[in-house]
Formats: C-alpha cells, sequence, structure tokens
C-alpha cells in the first residue's frame, strides 16, 4: 500500500517538490505503478518536512537519575508524538538498546553517560570518575558503548569554595585534549556540558566538536565558535529556568548572581551567536527537570530570540539530520516525516499542532 503526500514537501533550504509517496517503509518522488489514491487512508496533504531532531534530550533519565523502561518508553512516545522521530541522547544513565527493537519509536544516537567528577554534577545522573586523570580512558569506553558521541560535563558548581562558590571547569586542559584525541581515534565525536566562560577556551583548544548551552561564550568565543563551525545546542528552556536555580542558590551567591545574569540575557545571547553565524541546534533537554515532548516550546523560544523562523525549521529537520549524519527526505530516504496544516517557516507555533506523524512509513500520530 502507497500512502501519496500532497505537499510542498521541504527537501532543504533550497528544495521543494510538489509531491510524495510513501511505499512500504520508504519515500519515493516517482509514482508507484498503479497508485490510484483518492482516500481517506492513501493520502495527507499538508506541508511536509523530514521528522523533527532533537540534539539534546534524555530518554531513560528521571529526576532522580535513571528510570524504568515503562517511564522511558511515555519520555520517546512524547517525544514522537510531538513530531521528534531523531534523537541525540546526550547522556543517559540508562540501558535504552531495547528501544532499537521498536518501530513505533524515535531512532536514537547515544552519547553513552555524562563524564562527570563526584560532586560536581547532579546525582545520580552522570558517571563520576574518582579523579580528572581518569577521563581519557572513561571516553574510551564511552565512545564504545555510545553511537559515535561522547558528553562530558565542562563545568559545575564549586561547593568547596563556600559563599565564593561558583561555576569553575571541571578537567585540566592536558586532560581535556588527551579524552577529546581519545575520541577522535575512536571515530566518536565530543559534546559538552558547559555553563562558564572559564570554561570554553580550553574546551575549543581540545577541539570539541559541538557545545550544550555556551551561556557564557564571551563575544571572542563567539568568534571562535563561529570561525570552526563549531554548532552550540542553545537549549532555551533549560536556560530559561536558571532564574529558579539562582533562587534555590542562597549559600552561594556569586554563582546565583552568575545564573541571574544568564538568565536576563538569554535571548540577546542566542541572537548573537546566530549573527555572528555560529550554527545554533535544537535542544529541549528533556529528562530530569524538563518533560518530554516540548521541542515546538523550543522552537518558539528561538523564535522570541529573534532567530527567523526558517531558519529554526532547517536546524530542526534537514540541517541537524544531515550533522548527524541522517537521511532528510532524499530519494529512498526512510519514511520518517511530519505533515503540517501551514508552513512552519512562516511561523514556528505550527509544528506544536502536527496533522500526522509517519515513522518508518507507519502512521503513529
Amino acid at each position: 500500500m502507497a500512502l501519496h503526500l500532497r505537499g510542498p514537501v521541504l527537501l532543504d533550504d533550497e528544495r521543494v517538490a510538489p509531491e510524495a509517496w510513501v511505499v512500504g517503509d520508504r519515500v519515493t518522488y516517482e509514482r508507484p505503478h498503479g497508485f490510484v489514491g483518492g482516500g481517506a487512508d492513501d493520502e495527507l496533504t499538508g506541508w511536509v518536512l523530514p521528522g523533527l531532531v532533537d540534539v539534546h534530550c534524555h530518554i531513560g533519565l528521571g529526576a532522580a537519575g535513571a528510570v524504568d523502561a515503562a517511564t522511558a518508553q511515555r519520555q520517546a512516545l512524547a517525544d514522537r508524538d510531538a513530531g521528534v522521530l531523531l534523537i541525540r541522547d546526550a547522556g543517559s544513565p540508562s540501558d535504552t538498546r531495547w528501544i532499537d527493537g521498536r518501530a513505533d519509536l524515535p531512532r536514537l544516537v547515544r552519547a553513552g553517560h555524562h563524564l562527570t567528577l563526584p560532586k560536581r554534577y547532579l546525582r545520580h545522573y552522570g558517571r563520576e570518575l574518582a579523579s580528572p586523570e581518569e577521563l581519557p580512558a572513561a571516553v574510551g569506553e564511552e565512545a564504545a558503548r555510545g553511537d559515535g558521541w561522547v558528553k562530558l560535563v565542562g563545568d559545575w558548581i564549586e561547593r568547596d569554595l563556600g559563599e565564593a562558590g561558583d561555576l569553575a571547569p571541571l578537567w585540566p586542559d592536558e586532560v581535556l585534549r588527551a579524552a577529546v584525541a581519545t575520541a577522535h581515534a575512536a571515530g566518536a565525536r565530543v559534546t559538552a556540558h558547559t555553563f562558564a566562560t572559564e570554561t570554553l577556551d580550553a574546551l575549543l583548544d581540545a577541539g570539541v566538536d559541538c557545545l550544550e548551552h555556551a551561556t557564557g561564550a564571551s563575544p571572542g568565543q563567539i568568534e571562535r565558535l563561529a570561525a570552526a563551525g563549531i554548532p552550540v545546542t542553545a537549549t532555551l528552556l533549560q536556560v530559561g529556568l536558571f532564574e529558579q536555580i539562582a533562587a534555590r542558590a542562597g549559600r552561594y551567591p556569586v554563582y546565583a548572581a552568575r545564573m541571574r545574569g544568564m538568565h536576563a540575557r538569554r535571548h540577546e545571547h542566542v541572537r548573537d551567536l546566530f549573527d555572528a553565524g555560529v550554527p545554533l541546534l535544537l535542544g529541549t533537554d528533556a529528562g530530569g527537570t524538563i518533560a518530554h515532548g516540548r521541542l515546538p516550546d523550543e522552537a518558539a523560544e528561538l523564535a522570541r530570540a529573534g532567530i527567523p523562523a526558517a531558519s529554526i525549521v532547517a536546524a530542526a529537520t534537514w540541517r541537524a539530520r544531515r550533522w548527524l549524519g541522517a537521511p532528510a527526505l532524499s530519494e529512498g530516504a526512510p519514511a520518517d516525516l511530519v505533515v503540517y496544516p501551514a508552513d512552519p517557516r512562516e511561523d514556528v507555533r505550527v509544528l506544536a499542532a502536527p496533522a500526522a506523524v509517519i515513522l518508518r512509513g507507519a502512521r503513529v500520530a
């Protein structure tokens, strides 16, 4: 049975097809032999996009750490029903390999465990190493466990300083360089959680491939990011919580003030990244404190920051897929797509109400 997609069908930044078909679990632009169509079950009309991509999501992670399979399934279904059909799982303490056998759940690209140090990240979230010198070996192990990605915690609050406690880097420069080199030798890329200005130069010097949050990036560091073409996942939903985090950090006034400052200029900061030419990625940071299925909300936050709707849609679809090495809607590509009643490149709020979600050729929502 074939499904006729009466477009427009958005292939990339430049190409739009008037129609396409789903045959089995693949997309084709050649009308299937003998196809008649015209019925409610074999035609969909609307703006057709590749399945959305959440590049910073945590399937299998809850507020207290690892969750059971039933909870992880609910997380994945919430993302799927929001049109997210490809996820880079940016660190999880759970083994989610079983999801690969489920045709009704999104495709996952895993980054293994978050790598951190004791008391330098959220409890029960990451793999805590006994000393910084263990990082290169641990990176090699997580590269083998993941799907071509490794996730480092670049900085976190240093509470041992008492009232002077503030964000501070976790790893010595030479250890970072060795760790990133280990990942690259294993064919994996490295992304890093970072809020602090003080962390970024060492991460860039080490050759990281992506940054998560990057809320502390200075103008000079933004120029470095743009020149190197290193993308940033803005996670504005998460940065939107910084004021709440600061309010709970009364024992650490220096840290609280920094978090409030980054919260206040979060939209300006993202505009600065975009205007400089830094590739922006969409990620919700779902899992832990943020509910799954909120990528349309993240897109709306980027629009509030002044990022053009067309750029947001591209970043959430074909650009992210190309960056992860996954196909979009080329001839013969997997039929992972979302249909919308209007053009989200004109108004990203359209992403919040998909008319249909097709995964592996089957309508799932």
